[in-house]
């Protein structure tokens, strides 16, 4: 009975890696910051982009139609890779779901910390009181989750480094 398990799970895993194996890609728009692959961001037809331009000069949200050599056609404008002088890119970036996550980490450790602390006290001593060393620990975890909240990639600027690139992957 375990052979029979253990080939129905392989054939399930090789089928299912085949079949991501053979997915068709789509063109798309790469924010390319240095040659890391984690810090690339990649924008797909059907999208929405925030961005602002040589020619307007605040941000605009547009949905991508589709993307060509040369050109990003958006539901309400068409605009060229070099024209776009900023993309805002705080809910696009997985690091900034990283840095999140760990700011509610520390915040939450902090609160709960506080929060144990003071229930313990009136639960043993009958009166509200918070050790000393409770509280310098949970002012720490809540003041370190507060100097990371400005820590987030807010806008990706097309200057130096920084690429866009209009990448096509087509079979045609």
């Amino acid at each position: 009975m375990s052979k029979f398990l253990i080939l129905t799970l392989f054939s399930l895993l090789l089928f299912f890696s085949a079949n991501h194996a053979f997915a068709q890609s789509t063109d798309f728009l790469l924010l390319k910051r240095g040659t890391k692959q984690k810090s690339q961001i990649r924008y797909y037809p059907g999208e929405e982009i925030t961005y602002k331009s040589t020619k307007i000069n605040y941000f605009v949200t547009d949905v991508i139609q589709s993307i060509d050599q040369n050109f990003i056609y958006l539901s309400e404008n068409i605009l060229s890779p070099e024209s776009i002088t900023e993309i805002d890119i705080r809910y696009k970036d997985r690091r900034n779901g990283t840095l999140r996550a760990l700011n509610v980490l520390t915040l939450g450790a902090g609160i709960i910390l506080l929060g144990a602390e003071s229930i313990n006290s009136i639960y043993h001593g009958n009166e509200f009181s918070i050790d000393s060393g409770v509280g310098l620990t949970s002012g720490i975890l809540l003041g370190t989750g507060l100097a990371m909240l400005p820590l987030r990639y807010k806008t990706f600027k097309n200057t130096g480094r920084n690429k866009i690139q209009l990448i096509q992957m087509r079979m045609d």
